[in-house]
Order: C-alpha cells, then sequence, then structure tokens
C-alpha cells in the first residue's frame, strides 16, 4: 500500500511515497525526509543572508571556513567543474541579473551578459585547506547540487530507520530505495514538453532519475526559446541544446549533474551522455 505525502521546500514540489501497511511508520518516514529538505534549504539557500551560502557571499574577500558537510559539497563543485571544463560552475548564479526565466520575451542584451562575466568562474575562487575566499563580486550558489543533495540525504536517513520501500522526489529529481513491496518496479512519469497531458513512463528498480529542461523555465523571443541552463563562459542560454535530458544513476546528485552537462554540451548532448555510458533518455 503506497502512502504519498506532499509538501514544498526549496522551491519546489516535493513528494515521499512509501509502500508499507503501517500509515503510523510511513508518516514518521515522510517526516523524515520533510525535516531534511527544510534543513538544506535552511543552511544552503541563497535567498537567507543567515545561510551558510548567504554569509559566504556576504563576505566575499574575507576567508571563510566552512564546516565539513558544505567542504563536501565545494569538494563536489570543484571536481565537477574540472572534469566539465568549467561548464559547471557554482559561480555562474549571479548571471540571474540579468536573465529572469519567466516565460516572456525578456532577453537581455549582450551589454548586460558580459557586464557579469568578470563575476563568473570557479577559477577565480580560492579553495583550499578547508578554507574559501571569494573575490568581491563573486557568489556561489549549490543551487545546482542542493535539491539532489537533499534527495540522497532523505532517502538516505529513511533507509536507517526502516527496510520499507519509499520513492523521494523533490522537484522531479527523485530516488528509490528499491523494489516495491510486491516485487514490482516504482513507475514514475517523466514532465512532457508542452502541456497537453503528455509525457513518458519510466519504470525504476533502483537509484536515481533527474531531468534537465526548458519546460518550466526559459524566455521565448522571435520563435527561439532560451533555456534557463546557461554558458558559464559566455552568460549566454546554450544554443543547440535538448529540450529535455533524463538521467538514471545510482545517486541523485550523480544524475543531475550528469543531466545539466548533458544540456550544456548543447548539440553534442548525446555524444556526451555516450561517452560517460550512462542511461539517458533525450527529447529534441
Amino acid at each position: 500500500m503506497i502512502h504519498t505525502f506532499r509538501f514544498a521546500a526549496m522551491g519546489s514540489p516535493c513528494e515521499v511515497q512509501v509502500d508499507t501497511r503501517d500509515a503510523a511508520l510511513a508518516n514518521r518516514l515522510s517526516a523524515i525526509a520533510r525535516d531534511e529538505a527544510m534543513r538544506i534549504e535552511v543552511k544552503f539557500s541563497r535567498y537567507r543572508p543567515d545561510s551558510v551560502v548567504g554569509r559566504i557571499n556576504q563576505g566575499a574577500g574575507t576567508p571563510f571556513q566552512p564546516d565539513g558537510e558544505t567542504a563536501m559539497l565545494l569538494d563536489y563543485a570543484a571536481q565537477c567543474h574540472g572534469l566539465s571544463s568549467g561548464l559547471f560552475d557554482i559561480t555562474s548564479g549571479i548571471l540571474r541579473k540579468a536573465w529572469t526565466f519567466d516565460g516572456s520575451d525578456r532577453v537581455p542584451d549582450t551589454a548586460q551578459v558580459s557586464a557579469l562575466l568578470p563575476s563568473v568562474g570557479w577559477d577565480k575562487v580560492m579553495w583550499g585547506d578547508g578554507v574559501l575566499t571569494l573575490r568581491h563580486g563573486l557568489e556561489i550558489d549549490l543551487g545546482g547540487l542542493g535539491k539532489e543533495y537533499a534527495v540522497d540525504r532523505a532517502l538516505g536517513l529513511i533507509m536507517q530507520a526502516s527496510d520499507v520501500p519509499v520513492m523521494v522526489n523533490f522537484g522531479g529529481d527523485l530516488r528509490v530505495s528499491g523494489l516495491r513491496a510486491n516485487g514490482s518496479r516504482w513507475r514514475v512519469l517523466i514532465e512532457a514538453l508542452e502541456d497537453d497531458g503528455g509525457g513518458a513512463w519510466l519504470e525504476v528498480a533502483s537509484g536515481a532519475i533527474t531531468t534537465s529542461g526548458d519546460a518550466r523555465r526559459y524566455v521565448e523571443r522571435d520563435g527561439r526559446r532560451y533555456s534557463h541552463i546557461l554558458d558559464p563562459r559566455t552568460g549566454m542560454s546554450i544554443t543547440q541544446a535538448p529540450r529535455a535530458v533524463t538521467v538514471a544513476a545510482g545517486t541523485c546528485i550523480e544524475a543531475g549533474v550528469l543531466s545539466t552537462l548533458a544540456m550544456l554540451h548543447g548539440k553534442n548532448a548525446e555524444k556526451f551522455l555516450k561517452t560517460e555510458g550512462v542511461t539517458a533518455w533525450v527529447a529534441r
């Protein structure tokens, strides 16, 4: 029996499905996921001046010694930046000052974007020996990792508390603990590209599924849709990118980085995914 719990966190609709006849247990496990999502949002939100990210950004130019959890995410972000030749960059969030992906036709001009580029670049950040120092004008944004990390953390805590089958889904980024109680796979609906009620069903036995695309966050002008996924080297929306990329991986944070990087590879998204050897679905 599936018990479904819904709440909002990290700017996204969140859902926890627990496959058990024990309603009290299902409630307790869903609360674990909700509390962990809220904890991570409070700790890492770029919108909160009292969050770790807020304090780092406000103290740009001042050495900052993060706690172990934050250091782990910074190490992961640095690794992704290096492996992607700079395509994955947690300093690129500042480009939102030029771009507003609200479905309108407001595309920033080149001058607006160019003015922000001196404040983008992980290579301008000093990170080592447990100390982070940002140049003045730089900011970090863990939004590209936070939701996926929250899914992994929430599911991990639930699995420590119980062995009943669970699916944690935060804003379409999800992970399951294993097969359902009856031995069947979880059925997951991948959102349609257009608001036509369509979409595709996937069956998931284990691991995580994430999707990156332009279905919700975009601007559109003269028949061209500009995705919210920006090239940190140019500040511009990726050209010839897929409409959506869905990736399956062992963890949500791994799947999320791979789906984002595939989008950033634009016309070479399929080639990138094949090289990485991951299971993926690309929609154009």
